[in-house]
């Protein structure tokens, strides 16, 4: 394994875990705060959540020799970001990411459920991830509105990097962030950014069980991160030559997922993005040694773990409203994508369409989420349409 690596490897490695966490730090804590989690909860949960990216990206890739890129599930805090808190709060909400970890478990040890999510059609999947992710999108547009001066820099700063390249966007928008926090915001005597602690107290949740937060949570959550993320990541690996067994790789996510959930972090998943970057030339010339990128940005993530309590009471001490819109401007690429999926098929627009808005509208049925209404109320339509 020492042999194989390069510096090709270790600066892909390094960029791909930069780009995937500063991406996405700011869904994941609106995702657990949207859900009831305070502070030392949301620094928690980001912690462990961002230390399974790290084991994972070391054990696959070290035991299958292919660069199997790790990361949370983006979509999936997203989607926790856009629903109303369970009744019973951030213990409910527990509750709901275990049963989804399980659920993402049980696939990856039984083959026939892994083919049930696949067989969902396509739009219909697409129409569900647009939905979820239109909420959070709308945040940029509406912060324009209300804070122009603070966000005005960060959009500058995001436009510039899509000119330059789609992968820097995200990263100058986050830097661009704390300079606009370096001149509005006071830090507080005491704060964890004044003494800043390495790792962040441990706070265990009690988990709550509810009928309500496995439909209306727990199971859009998994089919969002199994058709938003594995499903594609699988597919960015295939598409590069890689031979990739399934139903392994989800079951060790899976477990790891399964072990950090009690702690409310959300489940990690395979990952698109960053896999497109380390599976290509960029990460060395030879495919075979392409797997130690992977590796080094698991290296990354462990480190970046450490700074969980730091970036958490940033988060606390921003204005809500650049927060949610850092988040949006990270979101827009996959709300693109997935629009652009949902509706390619003009012969069957109606079954995507419904997806899409009932979704997108934050509805509720039984007290059982829109989320989960969407992929019946759209598989129903695709099916009695789609014969004819």
């Amino acid at each position: 394994m020492f042999r194989d690596i390069s510096l090709s490897a270790v600066y892909m490695g390094l960029l791909a875990a930069f780009v995937g966490y500063a991406a996405s730090f700011a869904i994941v804590l609106s995702g657990l705060i949207a859900m009831g989690a305070d502070d030392q909860q949301a620094a928690t949960g980001l912690f462990f959540a961002t230390i399974s990216m790290g084991i994972c990206s070391i054990w696959l890739p070290a035991v299958t020799r292919i660069p199997a890129a790790v990361a949370w599930s983006t979509p999936g805090a997203a989607f926790l970001a856009s629903t109303a808190m369970l009744p019973g709060g951030f213990g409910e909400a527990v509750g709901a990411l275990i049963c989804c970890t399980v659920m993402i478990l049980l696939t990856g040890l039984i083959p026939a459920l892994g083919k049930i999510v696949a067989s969902i059609p396509k739009p219909i999947a697409n129409g569900l991830l647009a939905g979820v992710l239109l909420k959070l999108c709308f945040a940029p547009a509406l912060a324009l509105g209300d804070v122009p001066l603070l966000v005005l820099p960060v959009l500058i700063a995001w436009l510039a990097g899509l000119v330059w390249h789609r992968l820097a966007a995200m990263p100058l928008a986050v830097a661009a962030f704390a300079v606009v926090l370096a001149f509005v915001v006071d830090i507080p005597a005491g704060s964890a950014l004044s003494a800043p602690a390495l790792f962040p107290d441990v706070t265990p949740v009690a988990p709550v069980f509810t009928l309500q937060a496995i439909f209306s949570v727990a199971l859009p959550l998994y089919l969002v991160t199994m058709a938003g993320q594995n499903i594609p990541g699988f597919a960015v690996l295939e598409l590069n030559g890689y031979r990739v067994e399934r139903s392994p790789l989800i079951r060790r996510t899976g477990g790891v997922s399964l072990l950090a959930a009690p702690f409310g972090a959300i489940p990690v998943n395979m990952s698109a993005i960053t896999a497109a970057m380390m599976a290509g030339e960029d990460a060395g010339r030879d495919p075979d040694t392409r797997y130690t990128s992977a590796i080094v940005s698991g290296l990354a993530y462990i480190g970046l773990a450490c700074v969980a309590g730091i970036v958490t009471s940033i988060a606390a001490l921003a204005p809500a409203a650049l927060i949610t819109a850092v988040a949006g401007l990270a979101l827009i690429p996959a709300l693109v994508g997935a629009l652009t999926a949902a509706f390619g098929e003009p012969k069957n627009l109606e079954a995507p369409a419904l997806t899409f808005l009932i979704a997108a509208s934050g509805m509720s049925l039984f007290g059982i989420s829109g989320a989960f209404w969407a992929v019946i109320t759209g598989a129903v339509i695709w099916a009695v349409k789609r014969p004819r």
